[in-house]
């Protein structure tokens, strides 16, 4: 019974990380000298950069028993408007604080339409989305931005420092940041309260509105950076370039909660969720397996992640 439940305890707070380190090691098998070498693990870091930072705003909208959809939409218009800037002549700076400045009031707006409303936060991020998606399309003339982009603009999305490209040096900064919010200051306590229980956190004193609209906000924030930094890397920025990281976000958000704090959105566990994403799709391509079936095996895997932790909850019967 003790040997049975210390296998239930340790599939319940490590199983995910399992299956990465598992993943990982059948790559390295099946091909160790594409996948296992340290030009890709660089590699890997740089792909998953964008992944993370639009994935650390799901996960502070999850915090507070909230949802997003309109985070695609959100990076793609963020990258839109920041090259449209440095077209223009904008200062490289302003083109990159600009769109987090415009998504940052427009997360804020999903909040407040959430909160003063009770509106359910799907429904209202979904129709954001799709006015999003159609202002984005009208704004491009349904076009690439492409043509004109300044050398200067692409600069952080392709350079490296010391050999660790800039991409992942944002990512890692950005996840230590809002780990610290999120684990040892006030704010990062509130969210999680509101997510615990919303009509305790009102009795105890919270400004749940004030906290729920931030946290929008802030993901609003997020996904806006993503989208600028994707256009700095590909020195390019479509009208739905963003979409793709829709669901790959709340995927790897998801596969954060089944790490490190049991059932609970966490900064790190997105960060581990996201990688095993990456790795899972960088992998896949070095062994040239078609992009269907990498979809396939993307939600075999998140599934697998729900299952072993369910069956270390001893929820599976």
């Amino acid at each position: 019974m003790k040997q049975k439940a210390g296998v239930s305890e340790l599939l319940r707070a490590y199983g995910t990380i399992f299956a990465g380190i598992l993943i990982v090691i059948v790559f390295s098998v099946m091909r160790p000298d594409a996948f296992f070498t340290m030009g890709n693990l660089v590699n890997i870091t740089r792909q998953i950069s964008l992944l993370v930072i639009i994935a650390l705003g799901a996960t502070l909208v999850m915090s507070v028993e909230e949802f997003d959809l309109s985070v695609g939409a959100l990076a793609s218009l963020g990258g839109v408007i920041g090259a449209k800037m440095a077209v223009a002549g904008a200062p490289i700076f302003l083109c990159f604080i600009a769109p987090v400045v415009i998504c940052f009031a427009i997360g804020f707006v999903n909040g407040w339409i959430v909160t003063k409303f009770r509106v359910l936060s799907f429904i209202t991020t979904l129709a954001m989305s799709t006015i999003l998606g159609g202002f984005t399309f009208w704004f491009t003339g349904g076009a690439t931005v492409f043509q004109d982009i300044p050398k200067s603009f692409t600069y952080i999305g392709t350079k490296t420092v010391l050999g660790a490209p800039i991409l992942s040096i944002i990512m890692l900064l950005l996840t230590v940041v809002f780990w610290f919010v999120m684990r040892h200051t006030a704010f990062g306590r509130k969210l999680y309260a509101i997510g615990g229980n919303e009509a305790a956190s009102q009795v105890s004193g919270i400004n749940v509105k004030k906290y729920k609209n931030l946290a929008f906000a802030l993901c609003a924030s997020l996904a806006a950076l993503t989208g600028v930094l994707m256009a700095s890397r590909l020195g390019s920025a479509h009208p739905t370039g963003g979409d793709g990281l829709f669901l790959q976000s709340y995927a790897a958000a998801f596969l954060g909660r089944t790490v490190f704090r049991e059932g609970v959105p966490n900064i790190w566990g997105t960060f581990v969720g996201a990688a095993i994403l990456g790795v899972l799709a960088n992998g896949l391509t070095i062994l040239q397996v078609p992009t269907f079936m990498q979809d396939l095996l993307t939600g075999c895997i998140i599934i697998l992640a729900v299952v072993v932790q369910k069956i270390g909850r001893g929820d599976a019967k």
